[in-house]
């Protein structure tokens, strides 16, 4: 009778999980499993404490949500002045939570998946040309001693596509020049071999040749990475931001820029170019082509001269 009562017990814990078991759960699901940052587990953490406010607010546990609770929640998230980008978030991270919980049956249906995400506008970040690029890293004054660290970065940055995470977490062993690719760290440890140019190598090698000149100054613990600071240690994030803005006004840039800026240039110039936009995929090393959908854009000029050379009523 206590072996029975035992299964009974386990047999409703499963069924009746809870908001704090449940969310604490997927939380350590996307840290374990997904391998996600703590920034992102954070916000996901905070989204999903709007729903459960809302979901107890409602008397209803995770298992009994259905698809009405959810639009009331997104309707309440309007009430609440959210912008559609916002809700949109949101609401794919309570479309993560309920895949999660199929996966693991607690539920037997998802309560999202009829429910219409608020339609954002797409918001495309500034694009630079070529000239602009090749402007900004003529602007530099290459007789100071990170001059051409400086042009490498900037080269990397566009020729390879990175996030500014990838770029300062490059190691001299993720460089092999004689294959033409470097080997980058993305999202969730995710390896991927980029396709890396002459230029960039060239420019890589330049500066190469001058970090090694002051070795003796380079930290020992970041012997191996490739971008240092003048103190021979790994550069930050928010110095790279400070680079490219730097740099940008020297070239007489006004549009609003970051490093992010000639990730976006890469993927928009290889589309404007022809290339696979799954091969632009790969290369910016996104799970889903939506996402690479929102990197790349064709202007007019290029969509009306494809459309001339390829539609047979042309």
């Amino acid at each position: 009778m206590f072996a029975n009562g035992g299964i009974l017990q386990q047999t409703f814990d499963v069924f009746c999980m809870g908001w704090d078991r449940a969310i604490d759960d997927y939380i350590n699901f996307l840290r374990l499993e997904k391998s996600l940052s703590e920034n992102s587990i954070s916000a996901y953490q905070t989204d999903m404490e709007k729903f459960r406010q809302f979901a107890e607010a409602k008397g209803v546990e995770p298992e009994s949500v259905d698809r009405v609770h959810v639009e009331d929640f997104l309707a309440q998230l309007h009430d609440m002045g959210l912008n559609k980008r916002s809700q949109s978030r949101i609401l794919s991270g309570v479309r993560g939570f309920y895949k999660y919980l199929l996966i693991e049956e607690v539920v037997d249906k998802d309560p999202t998946e009829l429910v219409d995400s608020p339609k954002v506008g797409r918001k495309l970040p500034e694009v630079l040309s070529v000239a602009e690029i090749d402007a900004m890293q003529a602007a530099i004054d290459l007789s100071k001693p990170d001059g051409h660290r400086n042009k490498a970065i900037i080269e990397t940055l566009y020729s390879c596509g990175l996030r500014v995470s990838e770029l300062i977490s490059l190691r001299l062993t993720d460089l092999f020049f004689s294959d033409g690719f470097i080997r980058v760290i993305g999202k969730g440890d995710k390896e991927r071999l980029v396709p890396i140019g002459t230029k960039a190598i060239n420019d890589i090698n330049v500066y190469l040749s001058q970090r090694n000149d002051v070795g003796s100054r380079i930290d020992p613990e970041y012997r191996n990475i490739l971008f240092l600071n003048r103190f021979g240690r790994q550069l930050t994030r928010e110095m790279v931001f400070t680079i490219i803005k730097k740099c940008a006004a020297l070239a007489g840039i006004k549009k609003n820029i970051s490093p992010h800026t000639l990730r976006h240039s890469f993927a928009t110039h290889l589309v404007e170019g022809g290339a696979d936009l799954r091969a632009v995929q790969e290369m910016l090393g996104h799970e889903s082509i939506q996402t690479t959908e929102i990197y790349t854009h064709l202007d007019s000029k290029f969509l009306r001269d494809t459309i001339l050379k390829f539609h047979p009523h042309k």
